[in-house]
């Protein structure tokens, strides 16, 4: 009976309140330290090819000999279109592919974004294979212009040049296309809309030629000038939009068939010099987490991976003695790997972080990373709203003139499993809640998210700057304006106050928890930002006018808590990131812009919709500590 009263008696318990903070900021210590575990070998492991089918580097490559000569002259060629009108290059290229015996056709494009026009026009051929029935093809691309804005000269004679010389062979059992977009980004991802009749057609035009269903893509970037240059590393770009990545299968093939058949080094995420040491593998991982937590298109390929066709890209890097006979060499060493496939590629991994080129981690080792930054909010949201339903004071009961000194505090009878217990009665004491106050006041913060995310990506490319320095200062000063109007016409209670937070905190766990299984990074790197938010409290306010010391000392904690809060705003952090990365802020604006006009870029939604909501609730319970 005294062990059943101390566990009914344990729900009261003051000091159980004092747990959920120690859990969250263990969550929080756990998460981190688990990810600067993951560079180590007892948690990653080397890569390998799971699709026995491929068979990278099991076969002869025959590029090279006479077909240097060709791929200088189409060189040559393409050195003289740069100086040409987009219809006079295009047409140049359409007679190349024409007298390689392929089938050829165009494609315009017209996108507008923040007020500016991207268009341009496609060219691409398509080889029907000899064994093929038109249902399956790959693709091979190179941009006009690379990601850097250079004329990627090597690249489009190299891809002109295989042209010519797959169309030679009979072993083909898929169709192969050829595509010279005009740009890195829009023109493929108006090409890859148009095959799979996803596009606008007032904006893109539809595809005269199309073949099967595209099993593999490969993009190129080689920007030596006309008289060519030789390079030393193979540098593989692998992230997709939203964080989405190609089958890890295609990637090791990649790195097999380069390093292992041709002799080509390789290397990812700008990581030039690579000694397999901790720090170089986790400056890798980072590098790759921060790509896929921004979301955005880095290369040629990353427009086909949303719709689940595997891609990379190859570019060039450094001074070597490799040529393009090498890269040549290597691409038909893939494309003859692809060509084996008799299913999609789906057995290897399509979550992972890369440490290098042949060791990576899989989704089930670096998963709970994210998940317990992310659950951490749920905790600290469900002690809050146990916290809500308890008085703010115990209740006493008071004792009548007559009663006797010895008086003994009410007490309830509790009868379980043939058991009896005394409780005081004050244990079952619950205070009604007042969610109308916190659900409204949550609700129109996300509401109010709507506003950002419409104005960044619709706002005109001269007004981008000053409209978002505008915002900033004023997601500064909406929270204090916000308090002081509640504090003065509708002062929220202790309760309301707990429980706009646990809303609040209740819902950004929730979405961290979800978005964790579809990009880690994202999910990690808010939850990173955002834990402050677990720890912030109001203020409590002093009992009595006769402490002014209590009342100073209040409002010393709430400018220091709004303080670390601005600091950590999201207009804050990307104005820090945009000062670290030295990268103008209208750049990074006007590429998030046409990220979500064009290729459909989601990072902002996560931003504006969940992150700013959360700090901005944060933010106002904090500042209503100075009123």
């Amino acid at each position: 009976m005294s062990l059943q009263s101390s566990i009914l008696g344990l729900r009261r318990d003051p000091r159980l309140l004092k747990v959920p903070p120690y859990l969250s900021a263990l969550c929080i210590i756990v998460g981190v330290v688990w990810l600067f575990l993951l560079p180590l070998n007892e948690y990653s492991r080397s890569t390998y090819v799971s699709e026995n089918a491929l068979l990278p580097g099991q076969v002869h490559t025959y590029f090279g000999g006479s077909e240097h000569n060709i791929f200088r002259a189409y060189r040559h060629e393409v050195a003289g279109l740069a100086d040409k009108s987009i219809e006079e290059r295009n047409q140049k290229l359409l007679e190349i592919f024409k007298s390689a015996g392929l089938k050829v056709a165009t494609q315009k494009y017209e996108y507008q974004s923040a007020g500016k026009t991207t268009g341009g026009e496609n060219v691409y051929a398509i080889l029907q294979g000899p064994r093929a029935d038109a249902t399956e093809a790959i693709a091979l691309v190179a941009a006009w212009t690379t990601m850097n804005g250079e004329i990627n000269h090597s690249g489009v004679a190299l891809v002109l040049t295989l042209a010519r010389y797959f169309k030679r062979w009979s072993l083909w059992s898929k169709d192969l296309i050829f595509i010279i977009s005009s740009d890195s980004t829009a023109g493929t991802q108006a090409w890859v809309d148009a095959y799979h009749n996803a596009h606008d057609p007032s904006h893109v035009e539809s595809l005269p030629l199309k073949s099967g269903a595209l099993q593999g893509a490969l993009a190129i970037e080689y920007p030596a000038g006309p008289w060519g240059h030789r390079f030393d590393k193979i540098h593989i770009v692998y992230d997709g939009i939203n964080g989405q990545l190609p089958n890890l299968d295609l990637i090791n093939t990649a790195v097999s068939v380069s390093s292992q058949q041709i002799g080509i080094s390789t290397c990812l995420q700008r990581m030039w010099k690579h000694g397999d040491s901790y720090e170089e593998r986790l400056q890798t991982m980072l590098r790759g987490m921060i790509n896929q937590g921004l979301g955005h298109a880095s290369g040629p390929h990353s427009s086909f991976i949303p719709y689940h066709i595997d891609a990379i890209t190859l570019q060039t890097v450094g001074d070597g003695w490799h040529d393009e006979m090498s890269l040549g060499r290597v691409v038909e060493s893939l494309f003859r790997s692809l060509n084996n496939l008799l299913e999609h590629l789906h057995q290897s991994f399509f979550f992972y972080l890369l440490m290098q080129s042949n060791r990576f981690v899989s989704i089930g080792t670096y998963l709970p990373s994210a998940m317990l930054i992310a659950v951490n909010f749920t905790i600290t949201s469900i002690g809050l709203w146990i916290k809500s339903g308890r008085p703010e004071k115990p209740a006493t009961k008071i004792a009548s003139t007559d009663s006797k000194p010895d008086s003994k505090p009410d007490m309830t009878i509790i009868k379980q499993n043939g058991m009896t217990a005394l409780v005081p009665t004050a244990t079952f004491s619950v205070v009604e809640r007042r969610m109308f106050l916190p659900l409204a006041f949550v609700g129109a913060a996300h509401f109010l998210g709507i506003l950002p995310l419409y104005l960044f990506n619709h706002a005109p490319a001269n007004t981008l700057l000053p409209t978002f320095q505008t915002f900033a200062a004023s997601s500064l000063a909406l929270p204090l304006l916000t308090a002081f109007a509640l504090s003065r016409f509708r002062p929220p209670t202790t309760q309301e106050t707990v429980l706009i937070q646990c809303f609040s905190l209740l819902f950004l766990g929730l979405f961290l928890s979800a978005l964790a299984t579809l990009n880690f990074s994202l999910s990690l790197l808010i939850g990173l930002l955002a834990a402050p938010l677990t720890f912030i409290r109001r203020p409590s306010p002093s009992t009595t006018q006769s402490q002014p010391s209590s009342s100073a000392m209040r409002v010393l904690l709430s400018v220091a808590g709004l303080l670390l809060l601005a600091v950590l705003s999201p207009s804050g952090v990307v104005f820090a990131a945009t000062k670290y990365w030295n990268t103008p802020l209208v750049d990074v604006l006007l590429r998030a812009s046409f990220g979500w006009q064009v290729h459909g870029l989601w990072t902002q939604v996560v931003v504006w919709l969940v992150w700013w909501p959360a700090w901005f609730c944060g933010t106002v319970v904090m500042a209503l500590g100075l009123f």
